[in-house]
């Protein structure tokens, strides 16, 4: 079987959306101290790295991660690459795939050849006319390279609100560099929080194999 993991490592110097605080991995037992354990504390925000967006994080109306269905997040995904640097992508940027073949769509963007350590100034981000497409294809799922489905600079977040209206989940800040364009098996669970806006995952893609 092979795993391609999908997810941005967990470190001190993973890029952060700006005024964040970093990624922190602090160790409250030592067993060379004398502990019978080894054991650390994190301290993270729930957009760290590879993540998943619960409606609640742009919409007070939204619900919180522990409700949200984890359907979208678990199934037959489609990897596509699209070489747009910056800017919404509409329809047109996606014409040379076939979205029906899946309905979870993963997009590698230029975003992805950026170290994991640097935030990038502009990013590539689907467009209302694109989140009403993708319904229309049967996709339930959006996931990118890139850090949010919006501009870094918007403030009225029509990505994230258009593809909520269109009951599409979203995943953002996935490494996309090891996984070719094609089908595959996804996994991407986001963490039962109470309350929570988003929540880190652990994202992996297994190639797919027709039965």
């Amino acid at each position: 079987m092979t795993i391609i993991d999908i997810s941005r490592t967990l470190t001190h110097d993973l890029s952060v959306w700006p005024g964040s605080d970093p990624f922190v991995l602090e160790t409250t037992l030592r067993k060379r101290d004398g502990a019978s354990v080894n054991v650390t504390r994190l301290i993270i925000g729930a957009h760290t790295g590879t993540h998943a967006d619960a409606p609640y994080h742009f919409d007070d109306d939204g619900v919180t991660m522990e409700d949200v269905d984890l359907r979208p997040f678990w199934g037959l995904a489609q990897v596509v690459t699209i070489h747009k640097p910056a800017g919404p992508l509409f329809p047109a940027d996606f014409a040379a795939y076939d979205l029906t073949r899946a309905p979870r769509l993963l997009v590698r963007t230029p975003i992805g050849d950026l170290p994991h350590s640097q935030f990038p100034p502009a990013i590539p981000h689907p467009s209302p006319a694109l989140a009403d497409f993708l319904n229309a294809q049967g996709v339930i799922l959006y996931g990118t390279d890139a850090p949010s489905m919006d501009a870094v600079d918007s403030q009225d977040l029509p990505g994230h609100h258009a593809l909520l209206r269109n009951r599409v989940a979203i995943l953002e800040g996935l490494d996309l560099n090891n996984a070719p364009d094609g089908l595959y098996e996804l996994v991407a669970l986001p963490l039962k929080i109470g309350g929570g806006d988003g929540s880190p995952v652990r994202a992996a893609l297994q190639p797919y194999q027709k039965d």
